[in-house]
Order: structure tokens, then sequence, then C-alpha cells
């Protein structure tokens, strides 16, 4: 399994994302799945990614927060939650994407 954070440069939310993304690891039994932090710097590379804000967090190339018709652009990105908008997705909804990931892609 790919993991993949994309972030502006100096992104207040990408050690919340960060921090959360690895909490869901450990939760999942899946702390071996590599995880890359890529920094995006311009809209072609936003546009060819699919980075609708940051952070984005990637799993298998793809977005599992992902809004319809939200276009790519170099800006933050917030998260619905239940306790409001947040920074990035809560953990049980991140552990959630990285075992539907696992179960569809054989738990690679």
């Amino acid at each position: 399994m790919e993991i993949e954070v994309l972030v502006v440069p100096d992104c207040p939310n990408q050690r919340l994302a960060e921090e959360r993304l690895r909490q869901a690891l450990d939760g999942t039994g899946l702390r071996a799945a590599r995880l890359t932090i890529r920094t995006v710097t311009d809209e072609a590379t936003a546009a060819r990614t699919g980075f609708t804000g940051s952070p984005t967090i990637l799993i298998n190339g793809r977005d599992p927060f992902a809004v319809p018709g939200a276009v790519p652009s170099l800006t933050c990105r917030m998260y619905r939650t239940p306790d409001g908008l947040e920074g990035a997705p809560e953990t049980a909804r991140i552990r959630a994407a990285l075992r539907a990931a696992a179960g569809a892609d054989g738990g690679a």
C-alpha cells in the first residue's frame, strides 16, 4: 500500500494529517505501509495529481476524501467532521479508508 500526503509549502495542517494518518495506520496494523510527503508548488502538478487543497491524502493514488466537483488548487483544505471543519479527516475515517484500500488490493 502506498500512502502519500500532498501539501503546499508550510501547510499549517500537515502535522495534524500526519499524526492522524499514523494513528490510523497503527490502528489497522498497516504500520509497514509506505508513507511519503510531497510538496505541491504549482497549478500543473495540482491538476495532474487531483490535488484539491492541503493536505490531501492519497491511498494507492486515490483520494478517499474527494469531494465531487472540487477543482484542483493550491489552497488549504478543510474536512467536515462531527466537531465541525478541521484541517484533516478524523482518524476513524482515515482508518476506514485504509481498511477499504487494503481489502480492495488484497491487503498489500
